[in-house]
């Protein structure tokens, strides 16, 4: 094969892109396991080398091993391929979401699954920008900046998980959504300026959504009910509601009515302590303007 012919190979194959290999402390292994045993059943079916299925949807057949072997998360589109080469109808297709899903680990599924079904979310940030209002390169450079260090295959799937989980702002019926960040985290240009730039500039875009609202906390404000550390509200339909408050349980999951209260009037007073969603925008213009 040629230089030009393994490249793109390389390429179609996406083995230059971290993020799709199986990581075998996730619980979601044997999810991807299984689809790999079931293609390798519908190839062998259909009368398929792994070489001629590769060749027919377009991939290498180094790929197919892999992916039948249950060690690389096929993209959506391999399936869908897939699907229409091995004229499975649909049966394949539809592991998209869960194959997608095994991606992230299982707390951020978890939390993916809560916030897709709450009705009204209450976020307090304080250290940087809340994620369900991150860009995707503010995301990137904040995990890229963990320590002990993230491999690369860590960030990308760190970073996909957390922009799927945007997926809220475009439900329907579209959840109450109200976020507090403090000031500095939207001064500190974590990144670059441009990367800062862009991040505030989603915050207005966003902030213009009928459903949501967002507040900056002044970092003069000489009262301040949220010094104990970040607080996130979950309310769900049927009047139940998850929380989490750093300064109050460490970040655990808080579900007893009487935390809830606590957590409610908490985050009350720090909305009231904030800027109007109104003045928050015309803050955040004025941040943009000086970046």
């Amino acid at each position: 094969m040629s230089v030009d012919g393994e490249r793109a190979e390389h390429a179609a194959e996406g083995a230059d892109e971290p993020g799709w290999e199986v990581d075998p402390e996730n619980d979601s292994a044997a999810v991807v396991a299984a689809l790999g045993h079931q293609l390798k059943l519908w190839r062998e079916a259909a009368g398929l080398r792994p070489a001629e299925f590769g060749a027919a949807i377009g991939y290498g057949e180094n790929l197919i091993y892999k992916v039948e072997g249950g060690k690389r998360i096929p993209r959506p589109e391999f399936l869908d391929k897939a699907d229409e080469a091995l004229g499975a109808g649909g049966k394949i297709a539809a592991m998209k979401k869960d194959i997608a899903e095994a991606r992230y680990p299982k707390k951020v599924r978890d939390l993916a699954r809560l916030e897709a079904q709450a009705v009204e979310f209450g976020v307090y940030g304080n250290h940087n920008v809340h994620g369900l209002l991150q860009t995707e390169e503010y995301a990137r450079r904040l995990f890229e900046m963990r320590q002990p260090a993230y491999s690369q295959d860590e960030v990308e799937r760190a970073v996909a998980a957390r922009m799927a989980r945007n997926a809220v702002f475009g439900r329907s019926p579209a959840p109450a959504l109200t976020f507090v960040q403090e000031e500095v985290t939207l001064r500190r240009p974590l990144g670059g300026r441009m990367v800062l730039r862009r991040q505030l500039e989603r915050l207005l875009e966003v902030g213009q959504l009928r459903h949501v609202a967002i507040q900056v906390m002044p970092t003069d404000s000489d009262d301040h009910a949220g010094m104990g550390g970040g607080i996130e509200v979950l309310k769900f339909g049927d009047g139940s509601a998850v929380g989490r408050d750093e300064g109050q349980s460490g970040g655990r999951p808080l579900s007893e009515p009487k935390q809830l209260r606590v957590l409610d009037l908490r985050y009350g007073m720090i909305r009231a302590q904030a800027l109007t969603p109104r003045e928050s925008l015309a803050f955040i213009e004025q941040m943009l303007g000086e970046t």
